[in-house]
């Protein structure tokens, strides 16, 4: 896997954490919308990010989950992750019901970045 910088990782992260229970949800939608417009304030082409996602396997969303979270970890500071991890958080509530899988994956975060 290529290494991507703290932008694109929480994209990916963001992905993986609305894919895990099976179900996306558009207030789930809403919240990675709000991410890319903060982090992105000029457009830009995810074609190629959504592709490597969708190709993924299930079995292999958490490996690639923990590669981005450490990628991510990586290219910012303390404040920045704290305020990514209310993304996470805010997405994984987002349909009032946080499965077993989104709080695991949530969790996986949360350790590598030593939170």
């Amino acid at each position: 896997m290529r290494k991507t910088n703290k932008s694109i990782a929480g994209f990916h992260l963001l992905m993986i954490l609305s894919a895990v229970d099976y179900k996306f949800h558009s207030d789930e939608e809403r919240v990675i919308r709000e991410y890319l417009e903060e982090e992105f304030p000029l457009p830009i082409n995810f074609d190629n990010e959504i592709d490597q996602i969708a190709s993924l396997k299930p079995e292999e969303w958490k490996p690639h989950f923990e590669f981005q979270a450490q990628c991510f970890y990586d290219d910012s500071i303390e404040k920045e992750r704290e305020e990514f991890k209310k993304f996470a958080k805010k997405l994984i509530k987002a349909n009032n019901v946080v499965s077993e899988e989104e709080h695991d994956f949530y969790s996986i975060m949360k350790s590598i970045w030593k939170m």
